[in-house]
């Protein structure tokens, strides 16, 4: 057996004693570094393995990213509190996916759209500023099932009012994905309110596009999961570097009840900066949303916070630079 041969073997047998939960699952080293890096950049290890189980079970590869961890506010319905959790999604790559797969797919018609409308909405971050946003009033998506030999239409029409996501709880303004692709987004809820009509089997979950950036409410025990943004204990990760043989969950250890409230609006806002940043599309966008990301940032006295706005924006700005 040569050096490099060695080498290799070595490195799997130490991530197989390292990782037992992940090996059990088929995850290799590098499969598990590209989606910790690539696919959901940033995402908690409990939330990563709880996509894998979850793509696993409707046979799809993770790797396409079938389905997204949507950051999302929870609210119990009885004791009203709100607490921030990945939950995950479908994205409509699933649904067409799935659509496909079933043998009776037969196309789809472009997106129709309705008159323009513009509306300006009060920034939250100045309250001395206005952003404007023109956005199509509807959206009709169309798309065909083959049906007893014949070619049927499935049409969905969704207002773009009733489907955008808003940069918080705490204000109607859109955030940074609906300030930028208000047709794209409208398109993307449209076109899976359609592929649901027409394949009711692929299930009657909202899509991440539908629901990001959304509140959900649900009953639950309250507090069995903590706010993203705060530092929390990760039992699965525990579990997979053999640190302990307590039943693997995917929630996480309690925080202090004012880091809980901190990070919910932190949690949101960081979010919302970030999405700015990775959406600018030239220097000049990159360097407007990197000024308000970076001023907010500030004002949170977060080390972790800046540090990330950073990270986010020297990525991006590398990103655009090597597009040049």
């Amino acid at each position: 057996m040569s050096n490099i041969t060695s080498i290799k073997q070595q490195a799997v047998e130490n991530f197989a004693a390292q990782f037992p939960i992940l090996v059990q699952r088929g995850i290799d080293e590098p499969t598990w570094n590209a989606l910790c890096n690539t696919i959901y950049p940033g995402a908690n290890p409990d939330s990563v393995v709880m996509a894998i189980d979850y793509c696993k079970a409707r046979g799809l590869d993770i790797l396409l990213k079938p389905v997204h961890l949507v950051p999302m506010q929870v609210t119990d319905a009885r004791t009203k509190e709100k607490v921030w959790r990945d939950v995950p999604m479908p994205g409509i790559g699933m649904y067409r996916i799935q659509a496909d797969r079933s043998g009776n797919y037969a196309g789809a018609d472009e997106p129709v759209f309705g008159p323009d409308v513009t509306e300006e909405f009060q920034d939250p971050y100045n309250q001395s500023a206005k952003i404007k946003v023109i956005y199509p009033q509807w959206c009709k998506y169309t798309v065909y099932k083959v049906v007893n030999g014949q070619r049927v239409a499935f049409h969905a029409l969704e207002r773009w009012k009733e489907n955008y996501a808003t940069q918080s709880s705490k204000t109607e303004c859109p955030n940074a994905m609906w300030r930028k692709r208000p047709y794209a987004q409208l398109a993307k809820c449209t076109e899976a309110q359609s592929l649901r009509k027409a394949w009711p089997e692929i299930g009657s979950e909202p899509t991440a596009e539908e629901m990001e950036g959304k509140e959900i409410i649900i009953n639950e025990i309250p507090g069995t999961q903590t706010p993203l943004s705060v530092p929390a204990k990760s039992r699965a990760l525990d579990a997979m570097r053999g640190q302990h043989t307590a039943p693997v969950t995917l929630d996480h250890e309690q925080a202090t009840e004012h880091e809980a409230s901190a990070g919910v609006d932190h949690a949101n806002a960081y979010a919302d900066h970030c999405a700015a940043i990775e959406g600018a599309s030239d220097t000049a966008e990159w360097q407007q949303a990197y000024t308000s990301a970076w001023a907010w940032a500030s004002e949170t006295a977060d080390q972790a916070i800046t540090d990330g706005i950073k990270q986010v924006a020297g990525e991006r700005k590398a990103q655009l630079n090597k597009a040049k």
